[in-house]
């Protein structure tokens, strides 16, 4: 029988199952070329040459012991020193093998995290609109996920009096995923100082360690000039989780990383809890192959242009049809308020049009749908006359 804490998972996995089943059903009867599908966040530009030919030249040259074995669970040293060196070089850092722990993704990253953080009934906060899996996360290792209430005035930061007010003794951690998913915005350097020095402050008052957890698994994917803070530079007790998925279209691969600043509560006790969480997790280790690929390519990435122009042309093309989006600023997705106060019945009437998106409440954002332009860029020109249509029926 399957457990209590997994029967509304279940529930949850059906309804995301039925929106990809709905969009099959729609190519079955107008053709795959008339469905418009923006629902999913699955890169869709090729990974660049240069990780291929890492691929072949690793699997050519390396000792297949070495290649297929077992290795210190916190991956390869030479992964870990390409990875230290990419970040030294970036942000003026000076991190070491030891500053580096690879595990499978991102999202492994932040269970790894968790598993050494936290105790039962222990909080993380987050900011609404969020992605939907930390919930699960932190559950996973018996924790509380505790959700800020979204700020659409002011852009979809965090609430900072809000934020200081959820923070008690029980609070391990605050995360924040730079660029966002599901709004493509970036918390800027600024936000970023607020939230430092609210958790300095609590930090003092309540004599406990809280985590800044940075969950980047979007970083490079960033336009119009804009950066990334590097979280460390402002906060001590700084974690930041990475993942290739998105920077070098990787997402099958399952390859990332924690950064452990030396600067940070317990730091060498820490970079050894998280090897032996990668451990007792099961992921055991990162894979080996594409740990030695990357050591040899980690530096190229993705055609960024193609998204930046899909993130463009479909923000024109949703805004000249009458909606209020938020320009994207990074990541794949662009966030929409929706003209219907019930925006799953917006989702709806959008398959009129046989165009797919995902409704915000799925992300703790109802009133607001969410567009992933990780597309061909001619789904976009063949929407476009539906979003006009649409936009004519709400607005006219």
């Amino acid at each position: 029988m399957i457990s209590k804490s997994m029967s509304p998972r279940v529930e949850n996995s059906s309804a995301i199952r039925a929106m990809f089943e709905e969009g099959l059903r729609m190519a079955r009867i107008v053709g795959p070329e008339n469905v418009y599908d923006f629902s999913l966040g699955n890169p869709n530009v090729p990974a660049p040459p240069e990780v291929n030919q890492a691929i072949i030249d690793v699997v050519k040259t390396e000792d297949p012991i070495k290649l297929h074995g077992y290795m210190v669970n916190s991956g390869f040293d030479e992964t870990r020193q390409a990875v230290a060196d990419d970040l030294n070089d970036r942000y003026g850092t000076k991190y070491g093998i030891s500053n580096i722990v690879m595990s499978t993704g991102a999202a492994m990253c932040m269970n790894i995290i968790f598993r050494c953080i936290l105790d039962i009934d222990d909080e993380v906060i987050v900011s609404a609109p969020y992605f939907v899996d930390y919930t699960n996360y932190v559950s996973n290792w018996h924790g509380k996920l505790e959700v800020l209430p979204a700020n659409p005035e002011g852009g979809f930061m965090p609430r900072m009096d809000e934020l200081e007010k959820r923070i008690n003794k029980k609070t391990k951690a605050v995360i924040i995923n730079n660029p966002n998913n599901p709004t493509g915005v970036i918390y800027p350097e600024s936000v970023i100082k607020e939230i430092a020095a609210i958790l300095e402050k609590k930090q003092k008052e309540l004599g406990t360690v809280i985590y800044l957890i940075a969950d980047e698994p979007y970083r490079e994917l960033v336009y119009d000039g804009t950066q990334v803070p590097h979280i460390p530079d402002y906060y001590d007790n700084a974690l930041v989780c990475y993942s290739y998925s998105k920077s070098l279209s990787l997402a099958g691969e399952r390859i990332g990383y924690v950064v452990v600043p030396d600067r940070s509560d317990q730091a060498e006790q820490f970079k050894i809890a998280l090897g032996i969480a990668n451990r007792i997790s099961g992921a055991i280790n990162a894979p080996s192959l594409i740990q030695l690929a990357l050591a040899r390519c980690l530096r190229t990435k993705v055609d960024i242009d193609f998204y930046k122009r899909n993130g463009q042309d479909l923000y024109e093309a949703l805004t000249d049809a009458g909606f209020d989006c938020l320009k994207p600023q990074g990541a794949f997705y662009l966030w929409m308020k929706s003209p219907d106060a019930d925006e799953k019945a917006f989702v709806e009437a959008l398959k009129e049009e046989h165009i797919l998106v995902t409704p915000g409440s799925a992300f703790a954002g109802p009133g607001y749908v969410r567009f992933s332009y990780c597309v061909a860029h001619e789904t976009i020109e063949r929407a476009t006359p539906g979003f006009k249509r649409i936009g004519q029926k709400y607005f006219h």
